[in-house]
């Protein structure tokens, strides 16, 4: 058995669960196995993005952990970050007067 934490925000609410999995242990199952989802009734385990300490893993499915690991669940991005990076840059720009 290994132990790791399995973590999910939102904007005004958040848990991190301490658990024991065995070794082996997907990511997904993982979460699937910290109850998460009693926290976050609307929380789909199946389709959401995860990561291991801010970097995402693309197919947490096939992701085992590792001891002392931090399973992160990500939620779907609001807005496209290009987007709101370009809009920051032309405000700026706009405010320099150029």
């Amino acid at each position: 058995m290994i132990s790791i934490e399995v973590a999910y925000a939102l904007p005004t609410k958040q848990k991190l669960l301490s658990l024991r999995v065995a070794r082996g242990t997907t990511m997904f199952d993982a979460a699937r196995q910290s109850g998460i989802t009693e926290f976050f009734p609307d929380l789909d385990l199946s389709v959401a993005s995860m990561g291991v300490f801010g970097k995402s893993e693309g197919n947490p499915r096939q992701r085992v952990v590792q001891e002392g690991e931090r399973v992160e669940i990500y939620r779907p991005l609001t807005a496209d970050p290009k987007a709101n990076r370009k809009e920051r840059a032309l405000r700026a720009k706009a405010r320099k007067g150029v």
